[in-house]
Protein backbone atom coordinates (compact mmCIF):
# COMPACT_ATOMS: atom_id res chain seq x y z
CA UNK A 1 0.00 0.00 0.00
CA UNK A 2 3.29 2.23 0.56
CA UNK A 3 4.56 1.79 -2.83
CA UNK A 4 1.37 2.32 -3.92
CA UNK A 5 0.67 5.47 -2.76
CA UNK A 6 4.36 6.84 -3.59
CA UNK A 7 4.19 5.67 -7.39
CA UNK A 8 1.05 7.48 -7.74
CA UNK A 9 2.15 10.85 -5.73
CA UNK A 10 5.95 10.97 -7.19
CA UNK A 11 5.03 11.58 -11.07
CA UNK A 12 3.33 14.80 -9.36
CA UNK A 13 5.29 15.58 -7.24
CA UNK A 14 8.12 15.69 -9.96
CA UNK A 15 5.77 17.34 -12.57
CA UNK A 16 5.06 20.51 -9.40
CA UNK A 17 8.84 20.40 -9.20
CA UNK A 18 9.44 21.31 -12.75
CA UNK A 19 7.11 23.89 -13.14
CA UNK A 20 7.86 27.93 -13.47
CA UNK A 21 7.68 29.18 -10.38
CA UNK A 22 5.10 31.99 -11.51
CA UNK A 23 2.46 29.31 -12.01
CA UNK A 24 4.18 27.25 -8.90
CA UNK A 25 2.80 29.85 -6.64
CA UNK A 26 0.09 30.05 -8.37
CA UNK A 27 -0.44 26.46 -7.61
CA UNK A 28 0.54 27.17 -3.71
CA UNK A 29 -2.92 29.74 -4.00
CA UNK A 30 -4.94 27.26 -4.90
CA UNK A 31 -3.35 24.64 -2.13
CA UNK A 32 -3.74 27.34 0.22
CA UNK A 33 -7.57 27.56 -0.14
CA UNK A 34 -8.16 23.68 0.24
CA UNK A 35 -6.07 23.67 3.29
CA UNK A 36 -7.34 26.69 4.97
CA UNK A 37 -10.57 27.26 3.84
CA UNK A 38 -11.67 23.45 3.23
CA UNK A 39 -9.79 21.41 5.45
CA UNK A 40 -8.96 23.39 7.85
CA UNK A 41 -5.42 21.84 8.60
CA UNK A 42 -4.84 22.02 12.38
CA UNK A 43 -6.93 25.56 12.35
CA UNK A 44 -7.89 25.23 16.34
CA UNK A 45 -4.47 24.88 16.98
CA UNK A 46 -3.17 27.40 15.20
CA UNK A 47 -5.20 29.92 16.52
CA UNK A 48 -4.83 28.49 20.20
CA UNK A 49 -0.88 28.76 19.46
CA UNK A 50 -1.31 32.32 18.19
CA UNK A 51 -3.42 33.60 21.67
CA UNK A 52 -0.90 31.74 23.38
CA UNK A 53 2.09 33.48 22.25
CA UNK A 54 1.10 36.71 21.24
CA UNK A 55 -1.78 37.82 23.43
CA UNK A 56 -1.13 41.39 23.54
CA UNK A 57 -2.47 41.56 19.36
CA UNK A 58 -6.59 41.66 18.73
CA UNK A 59 -7.98 38.84 17.24
CA UNK A 60 -7.83 40.75 13.82
CA UNK A 61 -4.14 40.78 13.91
CA UNK A 62 -3.98 37.50 15.18
CA UNK A 63 -6.40 36.44 12.01
CA UNK A 64 -4.01 38.37 9.83
CA UNK A 65 -0.89 36.86 10.58
CA UNK A 66 -2.63 33.35 10.53
CA UNK A 67 -3.63 33.72 7.21
CA UNK A 68 -0.13 34.68 6.32
CA UNK A 69 1.63 31.85 8.30
CA UNK A 70 -0.97 29.00 5.88
CA UNK A 71 0.10 30.83 2.44
CA UNK A 72 3.83 30.48 3.92
CA UNK A 73 2.92 26.31 5.05
CA UNK A 74 1.83 25.72 1.37
CA UNK A 75 4.97 27.63 -0.16
CA UNK A 76 6.88 25.80 2.16
CA UNK A 77 5.86 21.95 1.42
CA UNK A 78 6.29 22.76 -2.30
CA UNK A 79 9.62 24.53 -1.98
CA UNK A 80 10.78 21.44 -0.77
CA UNK A 81 8.98 19.50 -3.47
CA UNK A 82 11.19 22.47 -5.88
CA UNK A 83 14.80 21.34 -4.53
CA UNK A 84 13.62 18.00 -6.63
CA UNK A 85 14.92 19.62 -9.44
CA UNK A 86 16.13 23.22 -9.06
CA UNK A 87 19.54 23.99 -10.37
CA UNK A 88 22.86 25.25 -7.82
CA UNK A 89 22.01 28.57 -9.62
CA UNK A 90 18.77 29.33 -8.95
CA UNK A 91 19.25 27.84 -5.32
CA UNK A 92 22.06 30.12 -4.59
CA UNK A 93 20.38 33.63 -5.94
CA UNK A 94 16.75 32.49 -3.70
CA UNK A 95 18.52 31.60 -0.70
CA UNK A 96 21.49 33.61 0.24
CA UNK A 97 24.00 33.71 2.98
CA UNK A 98 24.93 36.98 4.73
CA UNK A 99 28.32 35.99 6.99
CA UNK A 100 29.25 33.11 5.05
CA UNK A 101 33.03 34.12 6.32
CA UNK A 102 32.19 33.39 9.92
CA UNK A 103 31.59 29.80 9.03
CA UNK A 104 35.03 29.40 7.48
CA UNK A 105 36.88 30.94 10.60
CA UNK A 106 35.09 28.25 12.58
CA UNK A 107 36.01 25.82 10.22
CA UNK A 108 40.07 26.42 10.53
CA UNK A 109 40.25 25.86 14.47
CA UNK A 110 39.29 22.24 13.68
CA UNK A 111 36.23 21.62 15.57
CA UNK A 112 32.61 20.46 14.61
CA UNK A 113 30.12 22.48 14.87
CA UNK A 114 26.43 22.76 16.08
CA UNK A 115 24.05 24.55 13.79
CA UNK A 116 20.45 24.75 15.71
CA UNK A 117 17.69 26.34 13.41
CA UNK A 118 13.71 26.84 13.99
CA UNK A 119 11.20 26.00 12.25
CA UNK A 120 10.75 29.34 10.90
CA UNK A 121 11.13 30.68 7.13
CA UNK A 122 12.93 28.26 5.30
CA UNK A 123 14.72 25.33 7.02
CA UNK A 124 14.35 22.88 4.09
CA UNK A 125 16.95 25.46 1.28
CA UNK A 126 19.76 25.68 4.72
CA UNK A 127 20.73 22.45 2.84
CA UNK A 128 22.24 24.77 0.16
CA UNK A 129 24.77 25.80 3.20
CA UNK A 130 26.26 22.59 2.28
CA UNK A 131 27.74 24.12 -0.86
CA UNK A 132 30.15 26.59 1.13
CA UNK A 133 31.38 24.00 3.46
CA UNK A 134 34.56 22.78 3.43
CA UNK A 135 33.82 20.43 6.20
CA UNK A 136 30.92 17.43 6.03
CA UNK A 137 27.64 18.94 6.38
CA UNK A 138 25.05 16.46 8.61
CA UNK A 139 21.72 17.15 8.91
CA UNK A 140 19.45 15.18 11.63
CA UNK A 141 16.04 14.61 10.50
CA UNK A 142 13.05 12.40 12.16
CA UNK A 143 12.53 9.16 9.83
CA UNK A 144 9.15 8.87 7.94
CA UNK A 145 6.74 5.84 8.47
CA UNK A 146 6.17 5.35 4.64
CA UNK A 147 9.74 4.36 3.93
CA UNK A 148 9.25 5.00 0.36
CA UNK A 149 8.53 8.48 0.71
CA UNK A 150 11.28 8.75 3.28
CA UNK A 151 13.69 8.34 1.10
CA UNK A 152 12.70 10.88 -1.11
CA UNK A 153 12.91 13.12 1.53
CA UNK A 154 16.18 12.25 2.30
CA UNK A 155 17.06 12.32 -1.18
CA UNK A 156 15.40 15.92 -1.19
CA UNK A 157 17.63 16.80 1.53
CA UNK A 158 20.87 14.75 1.11
CA UNK A 159 21.34 17.39 -2.10
CA UNK A 160 24.58 19.31 -2.44
CA UNK A 161 26.34 16.19 -0.73
CA UNK A 162 24.73 16.64 2.94
CA UNK A 163 24.30 13.28 4.67
CA UNK A 164 21.23 12.62 6.71
CA UNK A 165 21.01 10.84 9.79
CA UNK A 166 17.78 9.59 11.69
CA UNK A 167 17.24 11.26 15.43
CA UNK A 168 18.01 7.65 16.82
CA UNK A 169 21.46 7.47 15.05
CA UNK A 170 22.85 11.01 15.90
CA UNK A 171 24.79 10.29 18.75
CA UNK A 172 26.43 7.17 17.80
CA UNK A 173 27.49 8.92 14.50
CA UNK A 174 28.68 12.05 16.33
CA UNK A 175 30.90 9.64 18.30
CA UNK A 176 32.52 8.12 15.48
CA UNK A 177 33.38 11.13 13.56
CA UNK A 178 34.62 12.75 16.81
CA UNK A 179 37.14 9.45 17.26
CA UNK A 180 38.02 9.07 13.35
CA UNK A 181 38.66 12.81 13.91
CA UNK A 182 36.05 13.66 11.23
CA UNK A 183 34.67 17.70 11.28
CA UNK A 184 31.26 18.24 10.28
CA UNK A 185 28.50 20.43 11.06
CA UNK A 186 25.58 19.26 12.18
CA UNK A 187 21.93 20.85 11.81
CA UNK A 188 18.78 20.20 14.17
CA UNK A 189 15.72 22.13 13.96
CA UNK A 190 15.40 22.32 17.94
CA UNK A 191 12.09 24.44 18.70
CA UNK A 192 9.35 21.59 18.78
CA UNK A 193 8.05 20.33 22.10
CA UNK A 194 10.09 17.46 23.53
CA UNK A 195 8.26 14.36 24.82
CA UNK A 196 7.13 14.20 28.09
CA UNK A 197 9.83 11.53 28.89
CA UNK A 198 12.20 13.66 27.94
CA UNK A 199 11.92 16.46 29.42
CA UNK A 200 15.29 17.56 31.58
CA UNK A 201 15.01 21.74 31.31
CA UNK A 202 12.13 24.59 31.00
CA UNK A 203 12.12 27.56 29.48
CA UNK A 204 10.31 30.61 28.85
CA UNK A 205 9.27 31.02 25.57
CA UNK A 206 7.00 33.89 24.06
CA UNK A 207 6.56 34.62 27.98
CA UNK A 208 5.49 30.78 28.34
CA UNK A 209 6.91 28.23 30.57
CA UNK A 210 7.78 25.05 28.42
CA UNK A 211 9.69 22.18 28.22
CA UNK A 212 12.60 22.62 25.64
CA UNK A 213 15.09 20.01 23.81
CA UNK A 214 18.35 20.25 25.25
CA UNK A 215 20.31 17.71 22.80
CA UNK A 216 22.37 20.39 21.08
CA UNK A 217 23.83 21.75 24.16
CA UNK A 218 24.40 18.45 25.99
CA UNK A 219 26.24 17.09 22.58
CA UNK A 220 27.82 20.21 22.02
CA UNK A 221 29.76 20.49 25.69
CA UNK A 222 30.17 16.96 25.54
CA UNK A 223 32.10 16.71 22.35
CA UNK A 224 33.18 20.50 22.37
CA UNK A 225 31.74 21.68 19.17
CA UNK A 226 31.23 25.68 18.12
CA UNK A 227 27.16 26.24 18.72
CA UNK A 228 25.51 28.88 16.00
CA UNK A 229 22.17 29.76 15.57
CA UNK A 230 20.74 30.07 11.57
CA UNK A 231 18.79 33.12 11.54
CA UNK A 232 16.59 32.70 8.43
CA UNK A 233 14.80 35.83 6.82
CA UNK A 234 12.18 35.68 4.19
CA UNK A 235 13.03 38.72 2.27
CA UNK A 236 9.71 38.09 -0.09
CA UNK A 237 8.26 35.06 -1.88
CA UNK A 238 10.28 32.52 -2.98
CA UNK A 239 13.56 34.22 -1.61
CA UNK A 240 15.38 33.97 1.81
CA UNK A 241 18.64 35.00 3.82
CA UNK A 242 20.73 33.45 6.36
CA UNK A 243 23.04 34.85 9.31
CA UNK A 244 24.58 32.61 11.38
CA UNK A 245 24.64 33.72 15.15
CA UNK A 246 27.06 33.25 17.22
CA UNK A 247 26.26 30.76 20.19
CA UNK A 248 29.36 29.64 21.58
CA UNK A 249 32.71 28.67 20.40
CA UNK A 250 33.66 27.16 24.37
CA UNK A 251 30.44 25.23 24.96
CA UNK A 252 31.90 23.43 27.65
CA UNK A 253 32.74 26.99 29.80
CA UNK A 254 28.67 28.07 29.11
CA UNK A 255 26.56 27.19 32.57
CA UNK A 256 24.31 24.63 31.87
CA UNK A 257 21.29 25.26 29.93
CA UNK A 258 23.13 28.89 29.02
CA UNK A 259 23.47 28.26 25.14
CA UNK A 260 19.70 26.94 25.18
CA UNK A 261 18.61 29.71 26.78
CA UNK A 262 20.24 31.90 23.93
CA UNK A 263 19.13 29.49 21.37
CA UNK A 264 15.32 30.60 22.33
CA UNK A 265 16.01 33.94 22.62
CA UNK A 266 16.98 34.17 19.58
CA UNK A 267 14.17 31.96 18.12
CA UNK A 268 11.54 34.86 19.90
CA UNK A 269 13.46 37.77 18.45
CA UNK A 270 13.10 35.83 14.90
CA UNK A 271 9.08 34.88 15.53
CA UNK A 272 8.57 38.53 16.68
CA UNK A 273 10.16 40.32 13.37
CA UNK A 274 7.47 38.58 11.53
CA UNK A 275 5.32 36.18 13.29
CA UNK A 276 3.34 34.84 10.21
CA UNK A 277 7.01 32.80 9.06
CA UNK A 278 7.03 30.79 11.92
CA UNK A 279 5.34 26.94 11.90
CA UNK A 280 2.35 27.43 14.04
CA UNK A 281 0.76 24.35 12.94
CA UNK A 282 3.25 22.11 15.85
CA UNK A 283 1.65 21.57 19.18
CA UNK A 284 4.59 23.51 20.33
CA UNK A 285 3.06 25.08 23.87
CA UNK A 286 1.24 21.39 24.69
CA UNK A 287 3.66 21.09 27.95
CA UNK A 288 3.23 24.03 29.74
CA UNK A 289 3.72 25.65 33.56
Amino acid sequence: MQFLIFIIAFPLLWLVSILPFRIFYWLSDCIYVLVYHVIEYRKKTVRENLALALPNLTDEERLVIEKKSYHHLCDMFLEMVKTMTISSEEMNKRFTITNIELIKEYEKKGKSIMLIASHYASWEWLITLNQKLSVKGVAVYKKLANKYFDKLVRDIRSKYNTELVPTSLTIPLISQNKKDNIQCMYGLASDQSPKADRIFHWESFMGIEVPVHTGPEMLSKKYDMTVVFAKVKKLKRGYYELTIIPLSDDPKSVPDFGITHKYIKEVEKQILEAPEYYFWTHKRWKHRK
